[in-house]
């Protein structure tokens, strides 16, 4: 059962082949054998899962339940869910329990009778590219235990890779859904901003973080986008846009599908072995009767430089609600007032996180609040630009994931600047607000997973999944599993 779709888990389950319960306890089982290995996984509550199984299989039984009903998922430690722990990875949040549920937890386990495993591991309030910051210590890559997952849904990316989980959710504020699961073989997408609800996701960057879904497949990520996406009105920037199922548009044909090809994305910075799997699956979509164009991001290299700008500012906005006095972690010893801030702040935030919020004060201070904010909001203007006149000439843009595949732990750690470089083919798409699907397409010789990007214009989630899903059906590389994790 472990490596089965989520449609064949639902199918399994409606006819009583496995019941919820036994399905859960089977994940459970894996998780305590593996996730020593892995750190996967921060708070986990075998009492909750189970109740909320019990609780699946009275649905399936009642024939109340969803074809989402029963099957169990990884959410990663970003979601507050009411009960649970919540840490955001951080020691800030070290015990706090959350007393309500995000929209997402409420759509996927309330409302369609998802069974939650527990808390997936995550960099430190979301920031990082290697799932190396979380106060709870870094993550393993399944495919290599000496390399890292990816950041920031590292432990989202994990569990599903060595089947602790069939399913999870990530976040992506600048490539933290899709970069994990180029790196752990996974298919991961980002969904327009705005499509998901962000009410009780724990906010690192406002205008740029954007709820999404871990899965083996395309099929997958579809079948849960849709009972994760809708409108909202608990949160301010949530789309009143009428409900989709994703997984219909699966199945259409590639025949006349124009692929734009970013000369941007093809010159200099991906390694070469990353390369010749992108041309690979190029040629793989030309087979299925996709077409390519090539067009120009002129912008794009501005992307890294004005998203290390834009996010930090807001980071250290919304970071500001951790001061030591209404909630999270409070400095044990202090003098005043003042001291309990800076205390509680300076002991409760890890160095990464500590290095945005003074970046972002800094660009938001006076005097430098024009010389840098604005114009990297200029500059992301002219990236959405960018893309708007790039999908005048085609239905969806190709290119890598990330520049390289999983690299060694620790080993970009102590320069920030080449870390945040791991991003660089993925924080464009952040800053226009736009979907993006990563999935698997080769391996390099050291037998590591290389991603793809498929990128789609505002809310056509729909469009990138039938592609991802027609190159899915023609190749095999979605299917193939770490070793030793297998059983």
């Amino acid at each position: 059962m472990i490596h089965k779709s989520l449609t064949e888990l639902g199918e399994a389950l409606a006819a009583r082949k496995i019941s919820s319960v036994e399905l859960s306890r089977l994940f459970l089982d894996r998780i305590r054998r593996f996730n020593p290995a892995l750190n996967a996984f921060i708070t986990l509550d075998e009492e909750k899962t189970l109740a909320a199984a019990k609780a699946a299989d009275e649905r399936i039984r009642t024939g109340t339940a969803g074809s989402l009903t029963g099957i169990p998922l990884a959410q990663k430690d970003i979601f507050c869910a009411q009960g649970w722990r919540t840490t955001c990875g951080s020691k800030m949040l070290e015990n706090f329990i959350a007393p309500y549920d995000a929209t997402v937890v409420q759509k996927l386990e309330r409302d369609a009778g998802m069974v939650s495993l527990g808390k997936a591991n995550m960099d430190e309030f979301a920031m990082g590219s290697s799932n190396e910051t979380s106060h709870f210590g870094p993550v393993k890559n399944p495919w290599d235990t000496t390399r890292v997952p990816g950041g920031s849904s590292g432990g989202s990316a994990a569990a599903v890779a060595a089947s602790l989980a069939p399913v999870a959710t990530g976040t992506d504020t600048g490539g933290s859904i899709r970069q994990p699961a180029a790196l752990c073989g996974l298919t991961g997408i980002k969904p327009t901003y705005g499509l998901v609800s962000r009410y009780g996701m724990i906010a690192f960057a406002s205008s740029l973080d954007q709820g999404g879904v871990l899965a083996h497949n395309a099929e997958d990520c579809a079948l849960v986008l849709s009972a994760m996406a809708g409108f909202d009105e608990k949160d301010s920037t949530s789309l009143d846009r009428p409900a989709e199922e994703y997984r219909r548009a699966l199945g259409g044909t590639l025949a006349g599908l124009r692929i734009g090809l970013p000369k941007e994305f093809f010159g200099e910075g991906a390694n070469a072995e990353v390369m010749a799997a992108i041309e690979a699956a190029i040629r793989e979509f030309r087979k299925l009767g996709a077409e390519t164009v090539e067009v120009t991001l002129p912008n794009s290299r501005l992307a890294v430089p004005a998203y290390y700008v834009i996010a930090p500012a807001e980071a250290s906005s919304n970071l500001s609600r951790f001061d030591g006095v209404r909630y999270g972690y409070r400095a044990p010893e202090y003098d005043d007032l003042v001291d309990l801030y800076k205390k509680s702040r300076s002991q409760g935030f890890g160095a990464e996180v500590k290095r945005r919020i003074l970046i972002g004060a800094y660009v938001l201070s006076h005097g430098y609040y024009d010389a840098y904010y604005l114009q990297a909001q200029r500059i992301r203007r002219l990236i959405a630009g960018d893309f708007a006149a790039a999908f005048k000439e085609c239905d969806i843009l190709l290119g890598p994931t990330s520049p390289t595949t999983a690299f060694k732990q620790g080993e970009k750690s102590a320069d920030p600047v080449e870390m945040y470089l791991s991003d660089i083919y993925t924080i464009a798409v952040n800053l226009a607000g736009l979907p993006g699907l990563s999935l698997p397409c080769g391996f390099d010789g050291q037998g590591l997973p290389i991603g793809l990007q498929l990128i789609g214009n505002y809310f056509e989630e729909a469009r990138i999944l039938n592609a991802a899903h027609g190159f899915q059906q023609a190749t095999d590389w979605h299917a193939r599993r770490p070793e030793g994790w297998a059983t």
